[in-house]
């Protein structure tokens, strides 16, 4: 897959509801994903494929989605993307709104890193 498919078909996954359809088809299985914090104290990098989906599972797990956007995606380059996503959820309790940017970087055709950026407070 080119970089703009892989770009494409992530954004259109997030926007569908299938991110986790998007960890087979999309990212390599050494993967990394880095978060700019933790909320619960874990570590900010996640490792491998299987990682970042148990990842994904731990915020459905935990949090309560009242609505998200998604824009993009943003060519840049020959080897990454950026994303920028907006999500009003509660999380522990607490409703919060957020905007974040994801960069992600294709090796190969798959997806190698991605990591995310908050908006200062």
């Amino acid at each position: 897959m080119t970089l703009n498919e892989i770009a494409k078909d992530l954004v259109d996954g997030c926007r569908d509801g299938q991110a986790a359809r998007n960890l087979d088809r999309l990212y390599a299985p050494d993967a990394i994903s880095v978060e700019a914090m933790s909320p619960d104290g874990r570590d900010r990098i996640t490792r491998g494929r299987d990682g970042i989906r148990q990842k994904h599972a731990w915020w459905d797990a935990n949090a309560t989605v009242h609505a998200s956007a998604v824009e993009g995606p943003f060519i840049g380059g020959d080897d990454s993307f950026a994303v920028l996503f907006e999500v009003d959820a509660t999380l522990f309790g607490e409703r919060t709104k957020t905007r974040e940017v994801g960069h992600y970087t294709v090796r190969d055709g798959l997806i190698v890193r991605e990591a995310f950026f908050y908006a200062a407070p």
